[in-house]
């Protein structure tokens, strides 16, 4: 996934006196910007709040207490969806012996980093109207193309493992309060069965493509992030590549990528990884590319993958329609498959 960042700076880092920093990381001493993982994860569940799918509340704990500070969500991957495809973890207190319980997260996502090094610009500011005496502040801004790889776990969606005697099945696993919600999750069709040699109850896959699906219309309209007043900025991905793969191998993770010179998106790379793990994924390759942005790759892209275009081994196409349209498939079941594991 590709978002391009144009006079922005859509997650600050910790700010020095009266400028806010973005955040960079420093690669082979040079300044390569970054937006956490943690933050376009909080975009994207905005995102599918904003379908209707409601948030897991938040509850903050540990101040009034004067203990550790924690910010917990229910912790209900039954009722809330967010909880189910974000995962998380709610410690309980030693002292109480209260239950710890985690699931990890289905979906997966990387730190959207600059493919290429860029120096931010400080822009100075200062806070005249109405006042006796200024105030001066700061904030830096860059513009650049920052690309993450993602990682969608269909099979874990709407599936929760439960513990043996020996707590083998934690990382998915419900506690004994959360199985008592399983006479919920019964209500809404779910049954139990052995995932990847695990016990585990799964709700019906028609609630688990309903949220595959909105996880994807929540990206196709990707919005958020920091200095929104002062820089606007578009988050729907510019360019995004997609490919159902079996197991978690990224075939794709040097097809989009840079140098001194900024973005290269790589054709030949994407043939040669296609053909080393033929028999491994399904296609059509889905490439979601924005018109206008970077139109000389793009047809660079299309020369080299001509033949794979013209047999509809790989579809190109904005990435909203692409994303929608995989959603769409979701909703409607021709995807149910993608949905378990595939057999080896």
């Amino acid at each position: 996934m590709l978002i391009s960042v144009e006079a922005g700076a859509p997650n600050n880092g910790k700010g020095e006196d009266t400028t806010a920093r973005v955040k960079y990381a420093t690669v082979r001493g040079r300044r390569h910007p970054y937006v956490s993982a943690q933050a376009v994860r909080r975009w994207i569940r905005d995102g599918m709040a904003g379908r209707g799918a409601p948030a897991s509340p938040v509850t903050r704990v540990g101040k009034a207490q004067n203990r550790a500070q924690k910010a917990n969500t229910d912790a209900d991957p039954i009722t809330y969806a967010d909880d189910d495809l974000f995962g998380y973890m709610r410690a309980g207190a030693k002292k109480d012996d209260a239950a710890t319980t985690l699931r990890d997260s289905p979906f997966m996502l990387g730190t959207l980093m600059s493919v290429a090094p860029v120096h931010p610009t400080e822009d100075f500011g200062v806070m005249s109207r109405g006042v006796g005496e200024p105030v001066l502040h700061g904030h830096e801004f860059y513009t650049a193309d920052l690309a993450a790889p993602f990682l969608f776990d269909l099979p874990r969606v709407g599936t929760f493992t439960l513990p043996n005697a020996d707590g083998v099945g934690r990382p998915n696993y419900l506690t004994q309060e959360q199985a008592l919600q399983v006479a919920q999750a019964a209500a809404l069709g779910a049954g139990t069965e052995v995932f990847r040699g695990q016990g585990a109850v799964r709700l019906p896959v028609k609630e688990r493509r309903h949220r595959a699906a909105l996880l994807l219309e929540a990206v196709a309209h990707l919005h958020g992030g920091a200095k929104q007043a002062l820089h606007y900025g578009d988050r729907v991905p510019s360019l995004i590549v997609m490919v159902p793969f079996k197991g978690g191998v990224n075939p794709l993770a040097h097809v989009i990528t840079g140098d001194e010179g900024g973005l290269l998106v790589r054709g030949d790379v994407l043939r040669k990884e296609l053909a080393a793990w033929n028999g491994e994924w399904i296609p059509p390759v889905r490439v979601g590319w924005r018109p206008g942005f970077r139109d000389d790759l793009r047809a660079d892209f299309e020369k080299e993958c001509a033949q794979e275009i013209a047999d509809g081994t790989i579809v190109v196409d904005h990435p909203r329609t692409v994303l929608l349209g995989l959603a769409s498939e979701m909703r409607g079941g021709a995807l149910d498959a993608w949905f378990d594991d595939a057999a080896q």
